[in-house]
């Protein structure tokens, strides 16, 4: 009776290459004399009866393997293929799954073509992309990123989820979410099979939206330091030594700092229409319709209409056409990156340090609910896709409900005072 053992794999060394030794003990289990070497393998059909096909999965080299551990990994592949699997197409199939780091790169590569290209048919916009890029490079990829996707599992996505989360939180949640699309993206490429997610099932952090409104006071400020800015410029004010460095590097003054006309329009734009920064300096020109009051762009929720009021379409019909794009940029073919720079000198003169550009989107909401207009309007202003998007904007509603309240209190205070004794026909009329 043969069996694989050290001897008889000493043995073999002695025969010529392409001699096979056969295991009596395990089916299938063999060693092969090649030219440096020993190669352990097991051999099976890939199926029952005579015509299954006849298939060989490598297990390893003598020296690297000894002979009773390659015996081990065959009785598993024994195993496998009693149960009605097939060892050597799963291996096949595990060669062709890709990295994570590798599979997410390409997926975004697409993603960014598309938005290059084709902005109205685009499910992430280019600044989606680059956060997402930025979270693969920073924290996904260093610790996940070498791994293939088949060998993720959730144990491995919360580990990652919590170191994060001790410092950025937020930023945790935002891993967690790409992880998931990333998935979602591989069962479609058939790269792991439908269900699998291990991202799935792990709990987020909880998360406070951020709601910063602008009072009419803030506002006027605002616009008078837009006004100032492109004219008069904001005046130069030389930064703060850092401690223990000497200040005479810092310049003592420069000319005052004034920002173009494309960029006070854009902020104009963003206060008097809601829009989001991006949908904002994309504008083209082709894509406004200024007999309607329109403008027309592909952004976060596909394809919508912008109401341009009086005040923006008058911005726009100011501006001087220098390219493509109503927001022109420096190189006329491309459109402006941002708002950073002007926004936070803007910012700093009307003394709006904590105001971030977005939330003159969250100002033009508020200001258009405590007119009266309906939280499903709001969401058809502002474009949101969910309706659980524009319910931040609910308590802002509740202002002739707090003041038919205060009415109602003030006349039942009086009464109680003994001011008056018509509490009844009073808060009948207000119920009326």
């Amino acid at each position: 009776m043969t069996k694989i053992t050290k001897r008889t794999v000493d043995a073999l060394m002695s025969q010529p290459v392409g001699s096979v030794l056969r295991d009596d003990d395990l089916k299938g289990f063999q060693a092969r004399r090649i030219s440096s070497g020993i190669t352990f393998a097991f051999e099976y059909r890939a199926g029952s009866g005579r015509a299954a096909p006849v298939k060989r999965i490598a297990i390893g080299r003598f020296g690297s393997l000894a002979p009773d551990e390659a015996r081990k990994i065959a009785k598993d592949h024994a195993v496998a293929v009693a149960g009605g699997k097939d060892p050597a197409a799963e291996k096949a199939r595990e060669k062709g799954i890709p990295r994570l780091i590798d599979f997410a790169t390409a997926y975004l590569d697409d993603c960014e073509e598309i938005a290059t290209s084709h902005p109205e048919s685009a499910k992430l916009r280019t600044g989606s992309i680059r956060s997402y890029r930025s979270l693969l490079n920073v924290h996904i990829g260093p610790a996940l990123g070498k791994r293939t996707l088949d060998k993720i599992d959730s144990d491995d996505v919360e580990r990652l989820h919590k170191a994060i989360s001790k410092e950025k939180p937020a930023t945790a949640n935002r891993c967690l979410e790409l992880i998931g699309t990333i998935y979602r993206q591989a069962v479609i490429a058939r790269h792991v099979p439908k269900g699998t997610n291990p991202a799935s099932g792990i709990t987020a952090n909880k998360e406070r939206k951020r709601e910063r409104f602008l009072s009419p006071e803030e506002l006027s400020r605002l616009g008078e330091a837009i006004r100032t800015a492109e004219t008069d410029g904001l005046p130069y004010s030389p930064p703060e030594p850092k401690p223990g460095k000497k200040a005479k590097h810092i310049p003592k003054a420069l000319p005052p700092y004034v920002i173009d006309a494309y960029s006070a329009a854009a902020l104009r734009l963003l206060i008097f229409s809601g829009a989001r920064l991006r949908e904002v300096l994309h504008a083209k020109w082709t894509d406004i319709d200024f007999g309607r009051g329109l403008l027309t762009v592909f952004g976060k929720t596909g394809r919508r209409h912008i109401v341009l009021p009086a005040p923006a379409l008058e911005i726009i019909n100011g501006l001087e056409r220098a390219g493509e794009y109503v927001i022109a940029s420096t190189d006329p073919t491309k459109p402006k990156a941002d708002l950073a720079r002007p926004w936070a000198a803007v910012c700093k003169l009307a003394g709006l340090d904590d105001v971030r550009i977005h939330d003159l989107r969250h100002s033009f909401a508020s200001v258009a609910v405590s007119g009266g207009a309906s939280l499903p309007m709001i969401g058809k202003l502002l474009g949101h896709s969910q309706a659980q998007t524009t319910a931040r904007y609910a308590h802002l509603a509740d202002d002739p409900v707090r003041a038919a309240a205060e009415r109602a209190a003030g006349v039942i205070a009086g009464a109680m005072a003994g001011a008056s004794g018509n509490v009844v026909p009073m808060l009948a009329g207000d119920a009326a």
